[in-house]
């Protein structure tokens, strides 16, 4: 943390470097999103953000961009510089050599490869480093990030719409649409936010939905979890031209349409079983850090019982549907008690138009 109240520039400059990183949001899995500016008497000489894996980490492009003015200069960035070789050098020397005076850090990394090594170097050259700078909201940026690194697995997003009385649609099944279109929106921008985005075999079947961000940036690879690959031949998620999509099944299910399927583009991949905890840690393996499940009840429900969901975003609907059949977004959990019922911490609330976003944490504590 920061040992007195921060200077209103730094903060500045500090917001800055969020809104750089958020360049390439959804696009530098594994590696975290950072920014980074270069400021010499109050006037911004250099900006940069990591743009993917394998490009320069934030700092050398900003660095770059101030030239030889970087000397003596203050240098912002969201998260610590790293201090290991790795696809790129690492960025705490390039600081040093090009002869920075004090570099202010949102957060330190919780990779062990760097987790602190980074800001000890600079010190130990004689730059003055300030750290835990606007450190929530960088934490918050890279969440899925961090969540990676702790815990050995993507960062879960269950995400759903339902109606005032908890369902997610009619009981003929019909469930276009329960929220607005600005509520639909925020979906496709949450998308873009993500690397993947999974749903279910009855999903596919029901919905046929297309699983893309709709424009507002880069697009997830969609992910379907099929046990029997009783899938149809034709559906909107099987046109691969632009966006990829990976179907999750049983070894041996369904020959015939795993070879449509494959034909038209499709990675089919066939499990011993087929569960959320296995296909996160396949997406764990692929380099996943943000995962959106846009699922159906039962799936939600396995995917919470199996850990894979650590944040929940629920669009509300003001409208009422009723039916003992029509289904919920969550399904059966075990819970016999209200007092089982599983809490949700660090809560927003938010109007979008009409329509009510209630946002939270699965708290990590064991009952």
């Amino acid at each position: 943390m920061t040992d007195r109240d921060p200077a209103p520039f730094d903060v500045a400059m500090m917001r800055r470097c969020l809104e750089l990183a958020q360049q390439a949001r959804g696009q530098t899995a594994p590696n975290p999103m950072v920014g980074a500016v270069v400021v010499q008497d109050n006037q911004v000489i250099g900006e940069g953000f990591h743009p993917k894996l394998g490009e320069p980490h934030a700092e050398v492009f900003a660095l770059r961009a101030a030239g030889d003015q970087a000397q003596g200069a203050t240098v912002y960035v969201n998260l610590e510089p790293c201090n290991h070789f790795g696809r790129t050098p690492p960025c705490s020397e390039a600081l040093v050599q090009a002869g920075v005076a004090r570099v202010v850090v949102g957060m330190v990394d919780p990779n062990p490869k760097v987790a602190g090594s980074g800001i000890a170097r600079l010190r130990a050259a004689g730059i003055e480093v300030t750290v835990g700078l606007e450190e929530a909201a960088c934490q918050r940026l890279n969440e899925a990030f961090v969540h990676r690194i702790l815990q050995q697995q993507p960062f879960g997003i269950l995400k759903y719409a339902m109606t005032l009385d908890g369902k997610i649609a009619a009981s003929t099944g019909h469930s276009a649409w329960v929220t607005t279109p600005d509520s639909r929106h925020r979906v496709h921008n949450l998308r873009a936010g993500c690397d993947a985005v999974v749903v279910g075999g009855n999903t596919v079947r029901r919905d046929n939905p297309r699983l893309t961000s709709h424009g507002m940036g880069h697009n997830p690879l969609r992910v379907v979890l099929s046990r029997h690959l009783d899938l149809p031949d034709a559906a909107h998620l099987w046109d691969t031209t632009e966006v990829p999509t990976l179907v999750f099944t049983t070894h041996g299910a369904n020959p015939e349409k795993q070879a449509i399927l494959e034909t038209q583009g499709v990675e089919v991949i066939g499990l011993d079983e087929v569960t959320p905890a296995i296909a996160h840690a396949h997406l764990y393996e692929r380099g996943s850090l943000a995962v959106l499940w846009e699922c159906g009840g039962t799936l939600a429900a396995r995917a919470i019982a199996d850990g894979c969901i650590q944040k929940v975003l629920a669009f509300i609907a003001p409208k009422i549907i009723g039916g003992e059949q029509a289904p919920s977004p969550v399904g059966e959990l075990g819970l016999a008690r209200m007092t089982d019922a599983l809490p949700l911490e660090r809560l927003q609330w938010e109007a979008i138009g009409s329509d009510l976003l209630v946002e939270g944490y699965l708290s990590t504590e064991k009952a």
